[in-house]
């Protein structure tokens, strides 16, 4: 199971590692960025792997559904 956001459905991806020599940039390692992604409890009670943006928008979206009911 590759891991990925379950909201956005963010995964890795490769890129270049690029390095400095004598001013230029030279392209030497392919590497792969990992989004960052933690556990996280929806409104529902499931808990599911969530990237850090879309725990932050969930966040906000809870305090508006709590200050619209009150």
């Amino acid at each position: 199971m590759a891991r990925t956001c379950a909201i956005c459905e963010k995964s890795s991806y490769g890129v270049w590692r690029l390095t400095k020599l004598r001013g230029k940039y030279n392209p030497s390692v392919k590497t792969r960025k990992k989004p960052n992604l933690q556990w996280a409890r929806l409104v529902s009670g499931k808990r599911v792997l969530a990237c850090a943006k879309c725990i932050k928008t969930l966040g906000k979206e809870k305090r508006y559904t709590m200050a619209k009911s009150s």
